[in-house]
């Protein structure tokens, strides 16, 4: 078994698949173009699911790729040995087709080639779908890998809790998957142990989802698609903290890097200190990414998870006396580590730092303010208590970190009630789901008529204010459902009526004329010059589609539209205000 790094595994994966007949394609954006279900991109099919679902991708039919994700999740839970906000996720795809021995095939030639991971064969598990009134026993899968080579005693049927694959929130392409596990040698922890067991024996590494469904309704059973595709997914940092034998993700790569900076320019060091360290390495390097793509903080959305990343990050460097001059030198670090798959880093590393310094600053400032409010509290206090909701006002109000609230309290013998507080936070926490399950609901992962007719409009539009406000007013986001669109736009002011109603009227004359709808696929350099708009210029691969709507509107984008203007009926606006 080789002992490799992140970019060792990333050209050996780019390797194999483009010698495979696959085409490497660039990562997206860590915040999706067309789907507004959630907030980052959460895994590396997330921004092919139109092409999933019978999109016709620019590259063509077999894929491959290395892309950046985010998941929030977990973020409490990042500081031991495995979780990370931000991760990378080697992928590739079939699509239209899905020939299961084939990917089996590759993915047993990958693992263990001594060309490639050269992984003994007898270290590897792998698990199929047991099979439910859904979808079959997975034999073919249980068959190919025994053809590999591998003994029946490493072949586990799991239920579709372990071996189904579908997004997290249950709507989108989904189907049976087959997942390899890397064997520890740990004794087993029962006579039934497998790999859904969580005793560390079985540590997964790889997975082949057979995407031959389709959700429309978690509730309900979903539907077989018409052209089925294979989606792969090994990540990136697992991968290699397995290949190295080290217990942690990070005791190697840019982690290690970073953390052996850290402990260079500090008098803390990192044994039995390890929390703190990992927490700031996390954070920094998500942060470090969503301002590469254009995040910035603020108090709602992606600028609210990256606010509270930076925050957290400067509450414990306080832990290990980490002056936060240092955080632009961490960032530099893996600026430096991921620029060649990643060219925006570079491209923007004078935002990504300027960024980073100013809500540092706005932090600290904040955290004085956070000082004068505690000192009201405690003036008002009628015993030697700050109960939990006063102490969670100074966090969620005043940006107060709890565990300076703890601190100062203790050295004026004053308690404060952590349980309360740990219940108004779960309370403010179950809120804010619901508030964003309501405001993300939907997205343009459905691909039906109607959200295709809308994602229409959404050009129509941007080209009538555009007309209005000029070139400087440019799309920022969108939500679409077969119900309604949302569309952001930037512009100083709100809108006044008399505006609304030209835009509308613009729209509406657009949709009269019935104007075919045009769509062209061309290298992106050919798509600028011709003029067209590249509304998210930095997610775009080297080949592009590009819709020309008459002389109204000509852009590059992925999603699906109309055919024809005359399809869209009556548009409507029905609100404007800011976001």
């Amino acid at each position: 078994m080789k002992k490799i790094d992140t970019n060792e595994l990333k050209l050996l994966w780019k390797k194999f698949f483009e010698e495979k007949g696959f085409k490497w394609i660039k990562s997206a954006s860590l915040v999706p173009e067309n789907d507004a279900t959630v907030l980052f991109t959460t895994a590396g099919m997330h921004p092919l699911v139109p092409y999933l679902l019978g999109e016709k991708h620019p590259e063509g039919n077999k894929l491959c790729d290395v892309q950046k994700c985010v998941r929030t999740n977990d973020i409490d839970e990042v500081g031991d040995a495995s979780h990370c906000t931000f991760f990378e996720m080697l992928g590739c795809w079939t699509l239209g087709s899905c020939d299961k021995k084939q990917m089996i095939k590759d993915s047993y030639e990958f693992l263990t080639s001594e060309e490639y991971l050269g992984i003994d064969k007898d270290r590897l598990a792998v698990s199929v779908f047991a099979g439910n009134e859904i979808a079959a026993k997975d034999t073919v899968a249980y068959n190919a890998w025994k053809e590999c080579g591998l003994s029946e005693d490493r072949i586990f049927y799991l239920p579709k809790e372990n071996n189904w694959w579908s997004l997290g929130g249950g709507v989108g392409p989904c189907g049976p998957d087959t997942e390899m596990f890397f064997d520890t040698g740990k004794e087993k922890c029962c006579e039934s142990c497998s790999p859904a067991c969580d005793c560390g024996k079985y540590l997964e590494i790889w997975n082949d989802v057979f995407m031959e469904f389709n959700s429309l309704d978690p509730n309900k059973a979903p539907e077989r698609l018409s052209k089925p595709n294979i989606d792969t997914g090994m990540g990136v940092e697992r991968t290699v903290c397995v290949l190295n034998g080290v217990k942690s993700v990070y005791d190697v790569g840019v982690f290690k890097k970073v953390i052996d900076y850290v402990e260079s320019v500090v008098d803390t060091p990192y044994l039995n200190n390890e929390r703190p360290y990992r927490i700031i390495a996390d954070h920094l390097r998500a942060s470090t990414f969503m301002l590469s793509d254009d995040v910035s903080p603020s108090n709602a959305n992606q600028g609210y998870i990256l606010r509270r990343l930076i925050r957290r990050s400067v509450n414990y460097a306080r832990k290990i006396n980490l002056s936060t001059s240092e955080f632009k030198n961490i960032a530099k670090i893996y600026i430096e580590e991921y620029k060649e798959y990643y060219s925006e880093l570079t491209n923007k590393q004078d935002i990504i730092l300027n960024k980073l310094e100013a809500e540092i600053k706005k932090f600290e400032n904040t955290i004085v303010q956070g000082y004068k409010e505690f000192e009201k509290v405690v003036s008002r206090l009628e015993d030697n208590k700050i109960d939990g909701k006063t102490a969670f006002r100074l966090y969620d109000t005043f940006g107060f970190p709890f565990e300076l609230t703890k601190e100062i309290a203790g050295e004026r013998n004053l308690i404060v009630d952590e349980e309360g507080f740990k219940n108004a936070f779960n309370e403010h926490q179950q809120k804010s789901k619901m508030a964003g399950e309501q405001l993300f609901k939907g997205g343009l992962s459905d691909t039906s008529d109607k959200t295709a007719f809308l994602h229409t409009a959404t050009h129509i539009m941007l080209a009538g204010l555009r007309r209005m406000f000029g070139d400087g007013v440019y799309q920022k986001g969108s939500n679409i459902t077969p119900e309604r669109l949302r569309f952001d736009f930037n512009l100083d002011r709100k809108m006044t009526r008399e505006e609304l109603d030209e835009l509308e009227n613009f729209v509406n004359d657009v949709i009269a004329q019935k104007i075919e709808v045009i769509c062209e696929e061309m290298p992106i350099e050919k798509a600028r010059e011709s003029g067209a708009l590249g509304v998210f210029d930095n997610k775009y691969g080297e080949i592009v589609k590009v819709y020309t709507i008459g002389n109204v509107s000509k852009e590059m984008c992925g999603g699906p539209h109309a055919k024809n203007t005359s399809q869209l009926g009556r548009f409507k606006i029905v609100k404007e205000e800011s976001s």
